[in-house]
């Protein structure tokens, strides 16, 4: 019975050291997708694709909140790389430290982000971070738009799980409460913009399609 409880435990520890390193990798990644994302869509439509609105508006502050969220989270992965003992500082949760946990927090964020650059580049040149005053040109209504008027929103959140459960800690708790409270309010914004701006089809499609799943 001890020599499984210690098997199970090095299991653990063995996952949470490769944890270390796929999350690091798996944010610098993240990064670097929508960093090329934006700049090439820049240069191929000569036209901005960000939007973050009037200083201080909601549009602004969910866009801001997101980017200082993202990189937070993105610098302490990497700082807990190099240096482990940051952990200590991150209020990790012990009773969630166990390899099914860890493991399905890894699965569903990659799961996520998979889901979120396919959307990505499934939206082509009309893919818009935030709300773009001269758009949207058009109305995306089908396939996985027939069941969620926001995926690639749930997409995100389910990652931002992921994360949560892959470093069970007070830190990626925070982060999960703060990024699912961003991302419905910037859904809430979007909406009444394209409510307020779009035609009858908007309307209807609003009335018939439920905001997240």
């Amino acid at each position: 019975m001890n020599f499984n409880k210690e098997n199970v435990l090095l299991d653990s520890m063995a996952l949470i050291e490769f944890t270390r390193i796929y999350l690091a990798a798996f944010y610098t990644l993240v990064a670097v997708f929508y960093t090329v994302r934006i700049i090439s869509m820049k240069r191929q439509m000569n036209s901005e694709v960000v939007f973050v609105g009037e200083r201080y508006c909601s549009n602004w502050k969910n866009h801001i909140t997101f980017r200082l969220f993202r990189l937070l989270i993105w610098g302490s992965c990497l700082l807990r790389l190099y240096q482990p003992s940051f952990d200590g500082y991150l209020g990790l949760f012990p009773a969630l430290q166990f390899t099914p946990v860890i493991l399905t927090g890894v699965i569903l964020l990659t799961l996520g982000f998979t889901a979120t650059v396919i959307l990505n580049v499934n939206m082509g040149k009309d893919w818009r971070s935030g709300i773009d005053p001269n758009g949207p040109h058009k109305i995306i209504s089908s396939g996985i738009y027939q069941y969620s008027r926001n995926p690639m929103f749930v997409c995100v959140a389910i990652s931002q799980l992921g994360f949560f459960l892959a470093l069970p800690s007070v830190f990626s708790l925070v982060c999960l409460i703060v990024g699912v409270y961003t991302l419905n309010s910037q859904a809430i914004v979007e909406e009444k913009h394209l409510l307020e701006t779009s035609n009858q089809d908007y309307q209807t499609y609003y009335a018939k399609v439920r905001r997240w799943i």
